[in-house]
């Protein structure tokens, strides 16, 4: 498995819109517009393959001079628990250190907590509902 920044447009991220699609967004009876798939031109795209096939994705998105948020986490169902997040997520922090910025962040489902407490991050504020599911922002400093 390899892991990578890929460029916005391109068919790697055809592949990683298709798999948010199917994890994230259908669901829930959701998909995206076209708006905010351009918006995403801004952020730093990142995916895990095996050979050619996508098997998870984040994004990440500045918030201010300091604070990147990790913004459409998925991982294909069948491969879940076998360490692709946790490489994602390592991956993430590294380059969102590199960049200079000091925090990460996320509006974290109330189901994926757990996920992202064992790598520190710690919930901030109270549950709030996003995509009619419960969330709560959760930070670490890096």
């Amino acid at each position: 498995m390899g892991l990578k920044q890929i460029d916005h447009g391109s068919e790697e991220y055809k592949q990683m819109v298709q798999l948010r699609l199917q994890i994230l967004r259908q669901p829930l009876g959701l998909s995206f517009t076209h708006e905010e798939l351009l918006k995403e031109k801004n952020e730093i795209l990142i995916a895990a393959f095996d050979d050619e096939e996508i098997m998870g994705c984040c994004m990440l998105c500045p918030v201010n001079q300091n604070t990147i948020r990790l913004r459409q986490m998925a991982v294909q169902n069948q491969v879940q628990r076998k360490g692709i997040g946790a490489s994602i997520m390592s991956f993430a922090e590294n380059i969102a250190r590199d960049k200079g910025y000091k925090k990460m962040m996320m509006h974290a489902r109330v189901a994926a907590m757990g996920f992202y407490e064992k790598f520190g991050y710690k919930p901030n504020g109270h549950e709030f509902s996003e995509v009619d599911l419960p969330h709560y922002v959760m930070e670490k400093d890096l």
